[in-house]
């Protein structure tokens, strides 16, 4: 172990008492016998953290790329807390039950250090706990992990006292590669609002939230946008800073941050830049679609692809019309969109079929099981004499999504003038992580039937390989 002189060793341990900061460093020192390799962004999330602990913030979130010490950081300041209240109460929770007891027993490793010891001598842990996600202290404190969805039965945090007392923790609640699904993220929300909220042992039981964004909705945006009606500080952390310059140089230098960005631009968006929905677009570049009054002589390919809604207050039912001219170009000649019951629907399809002409191909999705085929096959019946096509969706929407990208990002894509080009543009802007998709999911359809093939999406696996 690096060896401190006995008065340096004590110079050391008084800091560590009054500074986060510096108790972060120092005891990842002893720990790990090397020095954290730190940035400035550390810094500032320790102090952010000394804020909470001192009572000058009750509800934080702070977002930031994943692998940036932020979990180090979180467990650390369990610990901390608990050398300055042994008491405290704290509920640490993540999208996976296994990570968060982990993280709550990695807290306890630091506690039970002889050098947290040294800094806060009478903290004690209570060798009697045998639960696996939980442990204490010998004056009543508490650490408690639970994954996102979790049980909390029994549990609370904080203290009903002025002062310190403890907090909730909430590290990465959205795992990223379910965040795409609004079923999955939203219940992490409603875990959120029903549970986790409702465990306060006080009003003034300081909540943190700290993590990557994935989605304009996600529990960050949720409580951003005040769905919880409550003020909350916000710290926003971009991988790649205001400046133009890496946040951790060490971690990810400029260059490999824009070859990220470049492989996987929606994915960076969100993790990297904690933004979901980056100006520039994220799959799509709208931008780079002219838009034009007449559609040019000789297109007279066409498809018309559907995105379908059942319910006046549930999804849009959306028709996009795709054209194709001659020499590899293709115009989004229309979008019917409406929120209709099924029988108003069904008329506003057929009228818009006989709009369309015979000369246009309509294509159908098809859901799964015995109420998707019997919808499909009642709507093939009713356009009867038009060519219609039927299928499963096949892939997520941003495989479906990924051919007519392209197409668009090189500027193969026009638009007809109309009154809904501007929602189409903004919607694809946004895409995937929009609050809606539907005219992006009707016109992915419709030109992967007018080409007749899928198309290929790049992974968040491709992603880490960079």
């Amino acid at each position: 172990m690096l060896a401190l002189a006995n008065d340096e060793r004590f110079a050391a341990q008084i800091e560590a008492r009054e500074d986060f900061y510096f108790f972060t460093r120092y005891l990842f020192l002893e720990r790990r016998n090397f020095k954290w390799q730190r940035a400035p962004h550390h810094r500032i999330l320790c102090d952010k953290l000394q804020s909470v602990l001192d009572g000058k913030i009750k509800r934080l979130i702070i977002n930031i790329p994943p692998r940036y010490s932020k979990t180090e950081l979180l467990i650390n300041f369990m610990a901390y807390g608990l050398g300055h209240a042994p008491d405290s109460e704290f509920i640490y929770t993540s999208y996976s039950s296994s990570l968060a007891t982990r993280s709550t027993w990695e807290c306890r490793e630091i506690v039970a250090h002889p050098e947290f010891e040294s800094i806060f001598p009478g903290v004690k842990i209570n060798q009697d706990a045998k639960a696996r996600d939980e442990w204490r202290t010998v004056q009543t404190g508490l650490v408690y992990g639970v994954g996102a969805g979790g049980t909390i039965t029994g549990y609370g945090a904080g203290k009903l006292r002025d002062g310190f007392g403890g907090a909730i923790v909430i590290d990465d609640p959205h795992k990223p590669d379910e965040a795409r699904s609004d079923t999955i993220r939203n219940n992490v929300i409603e875990w959120f609002r029903n549970t986790l909220e409702s465990r306060k042992n006080s009003p003034d039981t300081p909540v943190i939230l700290i993590m990557q964004r994935l989605h304009e909705e996600d529990l960050s945006g949720f409580l951003l946008a005040g769905g919880n009606g409550e003020t909350w500080e916000h710290l926003c952390l971009p991988a790649i800073t205001e400046d133009g310059e890496a946040l951790w140089e060490h971690k990810h230098d400029i260059e490999t941050l824009r070859t990220m960005r470049q492989a996987s631009p929606y994915t960076f968006a969100g993790q990297y830049m904690q933004s979901p929905a980056p100006p520039e677009g994220n799959i799509f570049r709208p931008d780079q679609m002219p838009i034009i009054d007449a559609l040019p002589a000789g297109s007279n390919l066409s498809v018309r692809g559907w995105d379908l809604g059942s319910a006046l207050d549930g999804d849009y039912t959306v028709g996009a019309k795709i054209v194709k001219l001659p020499g590899g170009r293709y115009v989004i000649a229309d979008i019917a969109r409406f929120r209709r019951g099924p029988d108003e629907r069904d008329t506003a399809m057929l009228n818009t079929a006989k709009l369309d002409g015979h000369g246009t191909r309509i294509d159908l999705p098809q859901d799964p099981g015995q109420a998707g085929k019997s919808q499909v096959q009642y709507l093939v019946k009713m356009l009867k004499g038009f060519r219609v096509n039927t299928s499963p969706e096949s892939g997520d929407k941003i495989t479906r999504a990924e051919p007519l990208a392209a197409q668009v990002n090189v500027g193969n894509v026009s638009l007809l003038s109309g009154d809904w080009n501007r929602g189409l543009i903004e919607e694809m802007r946004m895409f995937p992580n929009g609050a809606h998709d539907d005219q992006v999911d009707a016109l992915s359809r419709a030109f992967n039937s007018l080409i007749g093939r899928g198309g290929l999406s790049i992974t968040d696996e491709m992603l880490r390989q960079i």
